[in-house]
């Protein structure tokens, strides 16, 4: 009776650990690929459970959460710390590829396709046109790919 009292309670226990290990890998996708911005040619490369991104072209930077990058031009803004907040939203450190400029911005997941990125703090996110910085808007809307 003993053996049996704890062999049941091992199995339940092992139950409600596996359900919840698969609750937290149904998340786990939420916070990472590849989103793009059509209106300004712009996207976001992101792991925010590994943080084991690699800037192409840019390795000696390491791994790190993700990046923003545009598609005219190769400079890159670094996401060197994600935090998910909660469910669909995170809260980002940037800086710029020279290291020169920072900002904080949030990341919020509409639903499992559309994200918006809102800067919070800090610097503007700019990219390059035509020999001139272009700012972004503080709230850009992406679409995951």
């Amino acid at each position: 009776m003993k053996k049996a009292l704890i062999l049941s309670f091992a199995l339940i226990i092992s139950l409600c650990a596996a359900a919840q290990s698969t609750a937290q890998e149904k998340d786990s996708t939420t916070f990472k690929g590849y989103l793009y911005n059509e209106k300004y040619n712009v996207y976001i490369v992101l792991d925010f459970y590994h943080n084991n991104v690699v800037v192409p072209n840019q390795e000696i930077y390491g791994e790190m959460a993700g990046y923003f990058g545009d598609r005219q031009d190769g400079r890159k803004w670094l996401f060197t710390e994600a935090k998910i907040i909660d469910k669909g939203k995170a809260e980002i450190q940037i800086i710029n590829d020279y290291g020169s400029e920072d900002l904080t911005a949030t990341l919020t997941a509409i639903d499992g396709k559309n994200y918006k990125l809102r800067q919070e703090s800090g610097s503007t996110l700019k990219i390059a046109r035509n020999r001139k910085w272009v700012k972004m808007p503080k709230e850009l809307d992406f679409v995951k790919r």
